[in-house]
């Protein structure tokens, strides 16, 4: 018999700012990423918390990604998992798990979807008691490496969506009696599926057509810019930069000092 469930987009959503960011810290701090490329996606995380994802910066950062993962053996990244977790679950919206809650005390079950890799999405939702996650799958070869290839569709825009209706099918679920939850209008194939689509912080173009449509809007996120700010500080502070600049300025108050 088919039964309403509950579809929670990851990043900026369910939590505050983008798991990717913290992936890519632990990676940082194991010797997986270069220091550029660390850097590179500082900028992009603060561009996203700021604007949005945008359709050309989601696939930039796959490409990125794929290039990353090639050759890598997949133990190596399946060993990141929990501390990328207890980097994440700080970062959950107290009143986004009131929502999840709220919708299994309804006899809905409630799924994660997000272009995270599969292997984090499915291991967050079973630490926060949700029944499943729907991510990005990358293909492994037979000697346990990343091939650079993905092994499935990318969990954003209509491959999202795609792989929700699937999954609602397999699973006796009826979209029209469900709901959707995310931040973002690349989210916008995901949110008309459903029966019930809500807006969670969202940007300004989905707040506008969410508007339009008379959608219900949860905001919560007051200080959006300000955590996006203090998180590019605390990206630079990992990298050594910040304590160039503190240095550099401790320098001129050394100076200002002498000439007085």
């Amino acid at each position: 018999m088919s039964r309403g469930a509950a579809f929670f987009d990851l990043d900026k959503t369910l939590m505050a700012g983008s798991s990717g960011m913290v992936w890519a810290r632990v990676s940082r701090e194991a010797g997986m990423m270069p220091r550029r490329q660390m850097a590179k996606w500082a900028v992009d995380h603060l561009r996203y918390r700021l604007r949005g994802a945008s359709d050309e910066a989601a696939a930039a950062l796959l490409r990125e990604v794929r290039d990353l993962l090639e050759g890598m053996p997949s133990r190596d990244l399946e060993r990141l998992g929990p501390q990328v977790l207890a980097g994440v679950l700080p970062r959950i919206y107290p009143q986004m798990l009131d929502e999840v809650h709220s919708h299994q005390d309804a006899e809905r079950a409630t799924f994660i979807v997000s272009a995270a890799g599969l292997e984090l999405v499915e291991m967050l939702a079973n630490v926060l008691g949700m029944e499943g996650g729907i991510g990005t799958r990358y293909e492994v070869d037979g000697a346990g490496r990343f091939t650079g290839r993905l092994d499935g569709p990318f969990m954003y825009g209509e491959g999202k969506v795609e792989a929700v209706r699937r999954f609602a099918e397999s699973h006796s679920i009826d979209l029209q009696a469900s709901w959707a939850y995310s931040d973002s209008a690349s989210d916008l194939p995901m949110l008309r599926a459903v029966g019930n689509p809500v807006v969670v912080n969202p940007d300004e173009e989905l707040a506008r057509i969410a508007r339009e449509h008379g959608w219900r809007v949860m905001r919560f996120e007051k200080l959006g810019r300000r955590l996006a700010i203090a998180g590019a500080t605390l990206t630079a502070a990992a990298l050594g930069g910040l304590g160039s600049v503190m240095a550099s300025r401790r320098r001129a108050r050394g100076k200002r000092r002498s000439l007085r």
